[in-house]
């Protein structure tokens, strides 16, 4: 929608204009936040956001079924780190790690390399995020640049890091858990490790 400019007729002075905006100054502001209001309410979604809700997609319907933890841990998902939390950034989660994946420098959406799940407090596991995971020297030794994924840069952990692992990068996609933070942050102030108990993950 394009916001046609006022045309001023050749006979108004410029200072007959100021003198003549300044009796109206603020319906004139009111007119503008109407107009911005509008112009912003019919935009659609911007072509980063077409991005990330296709990934989202994508993450979703390729990984439905790891839902149900026990579908994850038969196709070689295994617990590690315990419950993630980072202070005042939020949370991560429990993480079950695909080894084989990790150790493959290929990305692949339908394929994470982690899967992030959120303890409940009746001891279940709720699916909330999927993680990508390359390891920085694995991943250079083929590529130049930093990896991405679908339009999204990944994170750099250098080492040492908090996981006792080797210099990496990581994304993750909070496909089923909203993220204050955005949906490809490491954190998430929104998750809870409260429900965790490592006897029974």
């Amino acid at each position: 929608m394009k916001v046609g400019r006022f045309a001023m007729r050749p006979e108004y002075s410029l200072i007959g204009a100021l003198v003549l905006m300044s009796f109206w100054p603020s319906g004139a502001l009111a007119q503008d936040d109407r107009t911005h209001t509008m112009t912003a309410q019919h935009h659609g979604p911007t072509s980063e956001q077409k991005e990330a809700s296709a990934f989202v997609k994508v993450v979703r319907d390729s990984n439905r079924r790891f839902q149900d933890v026990s579908v994850a841990v038969a196709e070689g998902y295994i617990l590690q780190f315990g419950c993630v939390s980072g202070s005042h950034e939020g949370l991560m989660g429990v993480h079950f790690v695909n080894f084989p994946l990790v150790g493959d420098p290929e990305l692949d959406p339908t394929r994470p390399e982690l899967l992030v799940y959120e303890p409940m407090p009746n001891g279940r596991l709720r699916l909330v995020a999927v993680d990508y995971l390359v390891l920085s020297d694995t991943w250079h030794a083929n590529n130049p640049a930093p990896p991405e994924l679908m339009g999204q840069l990944f994170h750099l952990f250098e080492n040492p890091n908090r996981f006792g692992l080797p210099a990496f990068y990581t994304l993750h996609v909070w496909a089923w858990k909203e993220n204050p933070q955005g949906t490809f942050a490491n954190w998430n102030n929104k998750v809870s490790c409260d429900g965790f108990n490592p006897q029974n993950p």
